[in-house]
């Protein structure tokens, strides 16, 4: 059978090696995860987080930190590509990235929330995109100290996304937007 749009093979994707990804520029974005609790989400946001080439994952609160199979297993090995870093509470890290310049984003649904559609990241801008627990979310505390919210809009009767699916659209439109910025 001929095919007419064959699948890459894994050697012609290009990929970097270890050291070609950690040379390469970054990004300006971080992810802040707040007390998230599957490993596999965790795996999943290291993962997606070296696709888009974001600078670091700060694990905070009852999130699980490598090595751990869970991880390794969503991951892909990402968790050994992407810098991390654990604390046991989210703001002192918040408070760290906007003094180190951050734009600190919280995505999550308030009632002052910017919807993604609207976010225009400034090229060469530096985001921390705080996603939280699974259930209950960004606390509370970790908005109040945010610049402001970021909302992902939905259109069905769920209004909640898991929150890997979350990370890859918000990194993905902040790449986007940043490469397209001031054109």
């Amino acid at each position: 059978m001929e095919t007419k749009n064959r699948k890459l093979l894994n050697i012609e994707l290009g990929r970097l090696t270890l050291r070609q990804y950690k040379e390469t520029p970054g990004s300006g974005t971080v992810l802040v995860l707040d007390n998230i609790r599957s490993a596999h989400n965790i795996g999943s946001a290291f993962r997606t987080a070296d696709s888009f080439k974001a600078d670091k994952v700060y694990l905070c609160g009852i999130c699980a930190t490598p090595p751990s199979a869970e991880i390794h297993k969503s991951a892909l090995g990402a968790e050994f590509s992407v810098e991390w870093e654990y604390s046991q509470e989210t703001l002192p890290v918040i408070e760290r990235l906007k003094n180190e310049g951050y734009t600190v984003v919280s995505v999550e649904q308030t009632v002052n929330s910017v919807s993604l559609e609207n976010f225009h990241p400034e090229k060469g801008g530096r985001y921390a995109f705080i996603f939280g627990n699974e259930v209950s979310g960004v606390s509370q505390d970790a908005v109040d100290a945010s610049d402001f919210s970021l909302e992902i809009p939905q259109y069905g009767t769920k209004h909640s996304l898991n929150v890997s699916v979350s990370i890859g659209i918000v990194l993905w439109a902040a790449r986007m937007g940043t490469a397209t910025a001031g054109k």
